[in-house]
C-alpha cells in the first residue's frame, strides 16, 4: 500500500542540473514534485565544472537549449541568491589562424554577438602576456556562476517552494507511474530520469543502444597573483576547435591541424585550455578528457603539468600556489543530447557532451513540456529576448576600443 505521502505529480531522478531544472519547471507549473538522489548533496559534473554557462560557442539544439538556459539561470540566480556574472565570454587568439577562424565566426550569419578585439583591448580584458595576444574577440551574451554555490543554492530555493528532496535513496528501477527505490516505491503521473553517466545503471540497454560512455577530466584550482582580473571566462585556440559553432566553420581544420601538429602532447591530453575566475580571485584551469566505459580513478600528473605550463605561457602571473585538483566525470556520446521516453510517462534527459551547465536548465524545461504537454509557467525572462538585450548592452563595454581594429 503506497502511502499518500509517496504520491507525486512528478518524480525527478538525479539532482544534478538537468534533474534540478526539470523540478523547476514542474514546481513552476503547481505541481508536487520529488527528487530523489542516492547521494546526500549534488556531488558530480553539476559542481565539477568551471561555471562557464558558454551559450555563444554553440549550434543548433545546444544552443536553442542554451538560449531558454539563459532566462532561467537568470531568474534562479536572481530568487535563490547566488552569483551570476553577465560578462560574456572572452577569446583570446594566439596566433593568425585563430584570428581567421574568429573573423569567419563574426561574419558568418548570426554572428552579430561576436565582436572583434585588437591586442590592447585583448589586454585591458584579461591579464594576458603582451608577447602573445594577437587579437581576440568577446562573444556576447554568455554568464558564470561558481557551480558549488548555484547548485545547493537551487536545491535551498526548491525545497522552499515545495519539492521535496530525498537524498540518500538509491533508485532501483523506474516504469510507468512509479520509481522503486531502496527505501520503497514512489508513484508519480511523470516521471524525468536525470541521472547522467549513470544511465547506464538504471537503464543499461538504452545506454548501450545510445552509446554512451564517460568522459573523465582533470581540473585544478590554484591562487595567483596577476596584475588583473579577467572580465570574463577565457576561452583560446584549442577551444574554438571543440565547440561546434567555431568548429564547423571552413578555417576551423586548418587550426585544428596547426595545433595538433605542434603540441600532439596537447592533443593526446584532448585539451580544451579555458580559464574562469570566481569571485575570491582563484583561477579554475583546464580540461583533459578521456572517454572510456568505466574511465580509471587514476589521475596521471601529465595532465595537471600541462596546464601550469599552459597557464604560465598564457598569462602574466607572478606566483601561483594548487589549491584544488580533482576529476569530473560527465555522460558522452556521438550525439549531443540523450531524449527518450522508454516508457509512456517516462522522460531521460542527459547532455551526452561536456555542456550539461551551459544546457540543461533549458533541455529540461524544453522536454519535460514537450513529452507531458505541460503548458507555459509563470514569468521567465523570454532567452530570445534576453540575448537580444545583452548584446545590445555590451556587458564589456568598458574595454577601450582598438583603433582600426
Amino acid at each position: 500500500m503506497i502511502s499518500p505521502r509517496d504520491r507525486f505529480d512528478v518524480a525527478v531522478v538525479g539532482s544534478g542540473i538537468v534533474g534540478l531544472g526539470a523540478a523547476y519547471a514542474a514546481a513552476r507549473r503547481g505541481k508536487r514534485v520529488v527528487v530523489v538522489d542516492r547521494t546526500e548533496r549534488p556531488i558530480g559534473a553539476t559542481v565539477r565544472n568551471f561555471g562557464h554557462l558558454c551559450i555563444g560557442a554553440q549550434d543548433g539544439a545546444a544552443r536553442a537549449y542554451g538560449e531558454v538556459s539563459r532566462g532561467i539561470w537568470r531568474r534562479l540566480a536572481q530568487d535563490a541568491g547566488f552569483w551570476l556574472r553577465e560578462s560574456g565570454t572572452l577569446v583570446v587568439a594566439r596566433e593568425f589562424d585563430e584570428l581567421m577562424l574568429l573573423d569567419e565566426a563574426a561574419h558568418a550569419p548570426g554572428g552579430e554577438d561576436i565582436r572583434l578585439l585588437g591586442p590592447s583591448e585583448v589586454l585591458a580584458a584579461a591579464p594576458v602576456r603582451p608577447e602573445v595576444a594577437r587579437g581576440g574577440a568577446l562573444v556576447g551574451g554568455d554568464l558564470q556562476v561558481n557551480p558549488r554555490e548555484a547548485a545547493a543554492a537551487i536545491v535551498r530555493l526548491l525545497a522552499s517552494e515545495g519539492v521535496e528532496f530525498r537524498f540518500r535513496t538509491a533508485v532501483i528501477g523506474v516504469e510507468q507511474g512509479r520509481v522503486r527505490t531502496a527505501r520503497g516505491d514512489l508513484l508519480a503521473e511523470d516521471v524525468i530520469v536525470a541521472v547522467n553517466h549513470d544511465i547506464d545503471q538504471l537503464l543499461p540497454e538504452l545506454a548501450e543502444r545510445a552509446g554512451v560512455v564517460r568522459c573523465a577530466l582533470d581540473m585544478m584550482r590554484v591562487a595567483v597573483d596577476l596584475p588583473g582580473a579577467l572580465v570574463a571566462p577565457v576561452l583560446t585556440g584549442w577551444s574554438l576547435v571543440r565547440y561546434a559553432r567555431f568548429a564547423r566553420l571552413r578555417t576551423a581544420g586548418a587550426l585544428r591541424e596547426r595545433l595538433h601538429a605542434r603540441r600532439p602532447d596537447l592533443a593526446a591530453l584532448d585539451l580544451n585550455q579555458m580559464y574562469t575566475q570566481l569571485p575570491d580571485g582563484t583561477l579554475i584551469l583546464g580540461d583533459s578528457h578521456r572517454r572510456e566505459v568505466q574511465p580509471d580513478p587514476f589521475q596521471p600528473e601529465t595532465a595537471f603539468d600541462a596546464f601550469l605550463e599552459e597557464v604560465h605561457a598564457l598569462f602574466d602571473i607572478r606566483r601561483l600556489r594548487v589549491l584544488e585538483r580533482w576529476q569530473g566525470v560527465y555522460a558522452s556520446a556521438a550525439e549531443e543530447f540523450l531524449v527518450e521516453q522508454p516508457a509512456p510517462g517516462v522522460l531521460v534527459l542527459a547532455a551526452t557532451t561536456g555542456i550539461g551547465m551551459t544546457t540543461g536548465l533549458g533541455l529540461a524545461e524544453t522536454e519535460a513540456s514537450r513529452a507531458f504537454g505541460w503548458q507555459a509557467a509563470g514569468p521567465v525572462p523570454d532567452p530570445l529576448a534576453a540575448a537580444a538585450q545583452a548584446v545590445a548592452a555590451d556587458p564589456t563595454s568598458h574595454i577601450p576600443q582598438e583603433e582600426n581594429a
